[in-house]
């Protein structure tokens, strides 16, 4: 009987972990794209030199890649939540 206990709080505790991870990152993410919007406003609505451009571009695709991977990762923990098979992550 405890060891059925202690493994419904290991996964109570893990499924909090992990809700709050998902949280985070959609939080994240949400303020990326927002920096991505202001980076296509200013691009759009300034005379910019190549050299800005580019710069800006470079943010962009930056951003870009970020975001892809923020979300993969967010789909990662919303499926193990979604599945009942969440789990503390150690990063060490």
């Amino acid at each position: 009987m405890r060891q059925s206990q202690a493994e419904t709080r290991r996964l109570n505790v893990a499924k909090r972990s992990m809700t709050k991870e998902a949280k985070q990152l959609t939080g994240l993410i949400a303020g990326l794209r927002k920096s991505l919007d202001g980076i296509h406003k200013e691009r759009a609505s300034k005379k910019l030199s190549g050299a800005e451009m580019g710069l800006l571009d470079e943010r962009r695709n930056n951003l870009l890649l970020t975001i892809a991977a923020l979300d993969d990762r967010l789909s990662a923990v919303q499926g193990l939540i979604d599945l009942g098979r969440p789990h503390v992550i150690r990063v060490h």
